[in-house]
């Protein structure tokens, strides 16, 4: 639907789930593409699967030394950085110190520390692309609701949607758009939700019964929108965030 041709792509979290689906997305756009994470099985799995001109390293997102590091070699390898996607979360579900600090350092702070890194690169190729560069944020429903399982998680969501409002607003005179999606629950080999269905969880069971479509998402169905966002197709189109449910918040 979209063509990337000629552009460069970095997705922060990018070797399973949502944000491998946006990098693969993004390649078979014709982008080359630039991803980290801290799994170095998955990571390799994924760099092969993107092809050649992808370039792929170790970063945990929890660490600002990590980030500032692996930036500037994504922008190397690729020759400059024109769409930066922050794809990645702590998980912090419980309500105590570690569930908090896990969802302050990576929801928050690796989305902070990742554009601040990006921007001079971001910058730079702007003026030569259509509709400028661009930064997606993924963030989640939990952020639009009360998410009474995953407090620090729902919470450190709500702030990335904040901060994509102000970034867009900061940014926008460099020609840097800034949106989010805020992804439902989706379902992928290895992810959570797939742990709870395969579990049995009643959880999994009363969120499948809120679908109105009867289902959950899967990871390419966020990924589409995400390339909209930082397509040419959506120039004018900035300090969104689109919730990506398929209606699940209409069931809740």
């Amino acid at each position: 639907m979209f063509d990337f041709s000629g552009r460069r792509a970095v997705v922060m979290g990018g070797s399973r789930g949502i944000g491998r689906a946006i990098a693969l997305g993004l390649a078979q756009a014709g982008a080359r593409v630039a991803i980290c994470a801290r799994g170095q099985a998955s990571l390799d799995a994924t760099r092969a699967e993107l092809g050649e001109g992808a370039f792929a390293a170790p970063c945990d997102l929890a660490d600002a030394a990590d980030i500032a590091r692996f930036i500037p070699k994504a922008a190397a390898a690729l020759g400059g950085i024109d769409t930066l996607v922050n794809n990645a979360s702590g998980f912090g579900s419980e309500d105590d110190e570690e569930g908090w600090a896990a969802s302050f350092q990576v929801d928050i702070m690796a989305i902070v520390r990742a554009s601040h890194a990006a921007e001079p690169f971001l910058a730079e190729a702007a003026p030569r692309l259509q509709g400028g560069s661009s930064i997606v944020n993924v963030s989640s429903i939990s952020a639009l609701r009360a998410a009474a399982r995953s407090l620090p998680y729902g919470a450190a969501k709500a702030a990335v949607d904040h901060y994509t409002m102000s970034q867009a607003r900061v940014l926008g005179r460099k020609q840097i758009r800034v949106n989010g999606v805020a992804p439902g629950s989706i379902e992928f080999p290895g992810g959570r939700w797939e742990e709870r269905r395969l579990e049995g969880s009643p959880v999994y069971q009363s969120v499948l019964a809120s679908m109105p479509q009867g289902r959950l998402g899967v990871p390419e169905e966020v990924a589409d929108v995400v390339l909209f966002l930082a397509s040419p197709a959506a120039r004018w189109v900035t300090g969104q965030t689109l919730a990506v449910d398929g209606g699940q918040l209409l069931g809740l």
